[in-house]
C-alpha cells in the first residue's frame, strides 16, 4: 500500500503529509499524529463535507445532515458558528493548503487531494483490484484488493453512529467493502489458497449468514481441499437458512455449485498451481512472502503466496509424521489481517502457544504452533527471502 499522498512542501523544502480517516472513527493525522478536533455539530460539519469532498454542499443541505432533519429557524448563523470552530481547529492543515474549507455559494465545500482520504484510496485500489481480477491477473489482484480493504480500521464514521447521514454512508460504504472482500477471496481461490481462506469464510458465513456470495466461496474453497462431506453440509446449512430466514430457494448458481460437488465436477482453479514446497527451499523461493516456519531440525520453509499446508499425507507441504496428526491437519496463510493458521478441522487440533486454535488464529513473530507432537515456530522476515 502507498503511503498518504504528500503536501505541498514548507518552508525549507519539509512537505507534510495529511492522512483523513472516514472508514472508522473521523480522523485527521498530520505527519501521523492525530489533530484535536472539536465535537459536536462542527465535526459532524465536517464528516458531512468530507463524505462530498471536493463538491458544493449547499448549507440547508448540511443543516438536514448535521441536526438529522430537525433543522432551527436560525441554522444559518448557527452554521457558520460552527465553521468557524471547525476551521480554526484545521488551521494545521489548511495554513500549507493540505485541507481547506470555502465558503461557495450556496454552502460549503471541503477542497483535500483524494489520495489523502482512506476513502477515496479504498474505491482506487478495490477499482484496480476488480480490473486485475476481470483481467485474470490473479495474485495482483489480491495484491490491491489487499491493499484496498487495509485502509479499514472500522466501521466508517464510526464516531457520528446515530446521525442517518453518517449511518448512510457507513451502510453504503460496508456493501463496498463486501463486494471487495468477496473479490479478494476470489483472486485467492484462483490462486490455489483454498485451505487459508476456509477459516475466513467459517467467520464470514457466520457473520453474514444470508450473503449467499461467501457461502458460494466456502463450498468452493472446501471442496478444492478435499472436503467434499464439508462442503455438502455448507451447502445443506444454507438451504437451510435461505428456506428458514426468507423462505426463497437458494440461488441458481448456489444450486448449480452443489450439483457440481456432489457429482464430483466442480473444476480446478484458474491459474496454474503453484511449485510444491516439497521442493528444495532454492527452487521455491520465487514464490516466498514475508513470512517462514522453522523446523525442529532448524531448518525453516517459506510460506507461498497459496498459503503452507501441513498434514500427514504426502500431497501436503509440509509431511508431519505422527499418529496425533490428521491427514490434512491445518495451513498456514496470509488473510487480510497478517498470517493466519487454520485448523482443518484435525482430531487433535492445532496449538499455538499451547492453546488450541478454534478455527483460525492470528500469527505473530515467534509464536510456537504444535502439530501433534512436532513444534514449529512462525517467524517474519523484514524482506522476502
Amino acid at each position: 500500500m502507498t503511503p498518504p499522498h504528500p503536501g505541498p512542501p514548507e518552508a525549507g523544502g519539509v512537505s507534510p503529509t495529511l492522512d483523513v480517516r472516514l472508514l472508522g472513527p473521523l480522523e485527521l493525522r498530520l505527519d501521523g499524529r492525530p489533530i484535536p478536533l472539536p465535537g459536536g455539530k462542527p465535526k459532524a460539519v465536517l464528516a458531512g463535507l468530507l463524505v462530498s469532498r471536493n463538491r458544493v454542499v449547499p448549507a440547508d443541505s448540511l443543516a438536514d445532515a448535521i441536526w438529522d432533519g430537525e433543522v432551527p429557524a436560525n441554522f444559518l448563523a448557527t452554521l457558520q458558528v460552527h465553521v468557524s470552530a471547525l476551521r480554526r481547529a484545521l488551521r494545521p492543515v489548511s495554513d500549507p493548503g493540505l485541507l481547506t474549507v470555502t465558503t461557495q455559494s450556496p454552502g460549503y465545500r471541503v477542497v483535500v487531494d483524494d489520495a489523502l482520504v482512506d476513502v477515496g484510496r479504498f474505491g482506487r485500489w478495490a477499482r484496480a483490484g476488480s480490473d486485475l481480477l476481470t483481467a485474470r491477473r490473479y495474485a495482483e489482484a489480491a495484491d490491491r484488493l489487499r491493499a484496498a480493504l487495509a485502509e479499514w480500521s472500522g466501521s466508517a464514521l464510526a464516531d457520528l453512529q446515530g446521525l442517518r447521514f453518517a449511518d448512510d454512508f457507513a451502510a453504503a460504504v460496508e456493501e463496498e467493502r463486501l463486494v471487495a472482500l468477496q473479490a479478494r477471496i476470489e483472486a485467492d481461490l484462483a490462486c490455489g489458497m483454498e485451505s487459508a481462506v476456509v477459516g475466513e469464510l467459517v467467520t464470514l458465513t457466520g457473520q453474514y449468514p444470508l450473503r449467499e456470495p461467501f457461502w458460494i466461496q466456502l463450498i468452493t474453497a472446501l471442496y478444492r481441499s478435499g472436503r467434499q462431506a464439508d462442503a455438502l453440509d455448507a451447502a445443506r446449512r444454507i438451504r437451510t437458512l435461505l428456506d428458514d430466514e426468507l423462505g426463497i430457494d437458494p440461488s441458481p448458481a448456489l444450486r448449480d455449485l452443489e450439483r457440481q460437488v456432489l457429482r464430483q465436477e466442480l473444476a480446478a482453479p484458474g491459474p496454474a498451481p503453484v511449485p510444491s514446497m516439497q521442493r528444495t527451499v532454492a527452487e521455491t523461493a520465487v514464490v516466498l512472502s514475508k513470512a517462514r516456519v522453522r523446523l525442529p531440525s532448524g531448518e525453516s520453509l517459506p510460506v507461498p503466496s497459496r498459503g503452507l499446508r501441513l498434514g500427514r499425507m504426502d500431497d501436503n507441504d509440509l509431511v508431519i509424521a505422527g499418529e496425533k496428526v490428521s491427514r490434512y491437519h491445518a495451513v498456514i496463510g496470509e488473510s487480510a489481517n497478517g498470517f493466519t493458521v487454520t485448523d482443518l478441522r484435525s482430531t487433535n487440533g492445532t496449538h499455538v502457544n499451547d492453546e488450541r486454535v478454534v478455527e483460525s488464529h492470528l500469527l505473530r513473530d515467534g509464536d510456537r504452533i504444535r502439530i501433534g507432537g512436532t513444534e514449529l515456530t512462525f517467524q517474519l522476515d523484514a524482506e522476502p527471502a
